[in-house]
């Protein structure tokens, strides 16, 4: 009799273990700061994909970290890492710093999704990306129209990383080939930052007497050199295009506005698509389901804007 109870209890304590002792699945995520309107987009995505995941999932834990910076950022994965979470969503502040903690998590077997901007190093299980060549070519297509494919231009780039190159890239061979009549006068960095696209801008403006367009690159830094051509009083700009498809942006096209043209779509959302992939992956056994999502690019003018103005997005 003592045998057969040692041998229920024994039964009872495995069953116990193996039903569930209470763990969960972790997700870390890791992103930039709300530093612009993108970044800002960037975070609100994140505490969606948590709340929301979290709501459908009850065995799930999502962890959002945010950093100011690549050390910050550096640091927090690796605070991550020691929380030993089963996933990583890392949209990186700049590939170099990131890839090497990256790459540690990878060999530790966590399963490891790589948001926008890729890293140095190819560690990653899924790659979750805005079209970037396509942001490019869109921008130069709606410029090339817009102008009836002849003027002279300047272009605002942003910060120097693969997204920026790629995106410029883009743009200047599309123009080269269907737009030749299209000048490029020059071409700098404004960092996806709005107070450096309103100094730019003024630059520009002090430097050519004559401007048919401008290629700001981003929706954030669109505002400033909006801000910076309609203090000088000059009437000579036909159209400014931005970047992002911000909710601000597509409502000045909803509205018609005189200078801003067109703007190029390139959702924060797709953090929250980085997430679902992420958990996908560890409900498969750590398998990608794809190992690269590519999110492609849209122009987006006064005829279409009704279709992509969310008044209630955060970005």
């Amino acid at each position: 009799m003592k045998k057969v109870f040692f041998l229920l209890a024994a039964l009872l304590l495995v069953a116990g273990c193996g039903k569930d002792s209470g763990k969960k699945l972790r997700i870390g995520i890791s992103i930039p700061a709300a530093t612009h309107g993108w970044t800002g987009g960037v975070v609100w995505s994140a505490e969606r994909a948590k709340k929301n995941l979290e709501a459908e999932n009850p065995d799930l834990q999502v962890i959002v970290t945010s950093s100011a910076n690549t050390a910050d950022q550096v640091n927090r994965i690796e605070n991550l890492i020691a929380r030993n979470v089963d996933a990583l969503v890392v949209l990186a502040q700049e590939p170099g710093p990131i890839s090497d903690i990256c790459a540690k998590a990878a060999r530790q077997g966590i399963f490891l999704v790589v948001v926008s901007n890729p890293l140095d190093q190819p560690v990653q299980d899924v790659f979750v990306n805005g079209d970037n060549r396509s942001f490019g070519a869109a921008a130069a297509k709606a410029m090339g129209r817009i102008l009836g494919g002849k003027g002279d231009i300047l272009m605002m780039e942003g910060v120097p990383c693969p997204i920026n190159t790629d995106r410029v890239e883009s743009f200047r061979e599309t123009l080269s080939k269907e737009f030749p009549g299209i000048r490029i006068l020059e071409s700098q960095a404004a960092w996806w930052n709005t107070e450096k696209g309103l100094s730019l801008m003024e630059n520009y403006l002090q430097k050519y007497p004559k401007i048919d367009a401008v290629w700001a690159g981003d929706d954030d830094v669109l505002v400033g050199a909006l801000k910076a051509y309609e203090e000088s009083g000059r009437k000579d700009v036909k159209a400014m295009i931005g970047g992002g498809g911000s909710r601000k942006t597509v409502k000045r096209l909803l509205d018609g506005d005189p200078v801003v043209k067109a703007t190029v779509t390139y959702s924060p959302r797709m953090l929250e698509r980085g997430v679902e992939e992420a958990l996908a992956g560890l409900r498969n056994g750590k398998k990608a389901r794809e190992k690269e999502v590519i999110i492609p690019s849209q122009i987006v003018t006064h005829e279409n804007a009704k279709d992509h103005y969310f008044p209630d997005s955060v970005y």
